[in-house]
């Protein structure tokens, strides 16, 4: 099975400082669903896994997530796309959880509910905690420049073998384009 691992906020859709807290804040970025529906058409399995410290922080609840969440796929199916699954943790940044990315919780648990080796699977972040989570489990990390990307490159802590991206549009082509092996299920 092909799969490719997505960071939410920033990456899918326009990132903010004050959090993703209502559908109405959940936009977009241009080209980002046309590029979840340009994988589905490769035959990759898409899978968001995202640190949603707001529910922990008291911002929103697991309803609000959950209308958030009905209207990426809402989107991303008129497009002709499908997301099939979204992890996330819920967790504030102070909590000592497995879940939250640097960590690995979420990834463990998305090779586990899929059964694939992660380091046959790409995951796309735009910031230096997305790519540590994937490092950490062997998978194939990937930087995009929108939301915190370019932060993330300034910072300087970037290994040098990550490959960089304008956006997800140009990372799916690259990830598309490229010769993968993948194990027989």
């Amino acid at each position: 099975m092909k799969l490719v691992i997505l960071d939410r906020d920033g990456v899918i859709n326009f990132d903010s400082d004050q959090f993703i807290k209502n559908p109405r804040e959940w936009n977009p970025i241009p080209g980002s669903l046309e590029a979840i529906a340009q994988l589905n058409q490769a035959g990759f399995r898409v899978v968001v896994a995202t640190n949603q410290s707001g529910i922990g922080r008291g911002l929103f609840d697991m309803s609000t997530l959950n209308a958030i969440h009905a209207k990426m796929h809402k989107l991303v199916g008129q497009v002709g796309g499908r997301i099939d699954a979204v992890f996330f943790c819920p967790h504030a940044a102070d909590s000592r959880c497995s879940c939250r990315k640097p960590k690995a919780g979420l990834f463990s648990d998305i090779a586990a509910r899929f059964h694939v080796d992660l380091p046959n699977v790409y995951a796309v972040g735009d910031a230096l905690r997305d790519i540590q989570a994937a490092i950490s489990v062997g998978a194939r990390p990937v930087l995009v420049k929108t939301g915190k990307g370019m932060r993330t490159i300034e910072g300087g802590q970037l290994p040098d073998v990550v490959p960089v991206h304008e956006n997800l549009a140009q990372a799916v082509q690259a990830i598309i384009n490229t010769p993968t092996t993948t194990p027989a299920l």
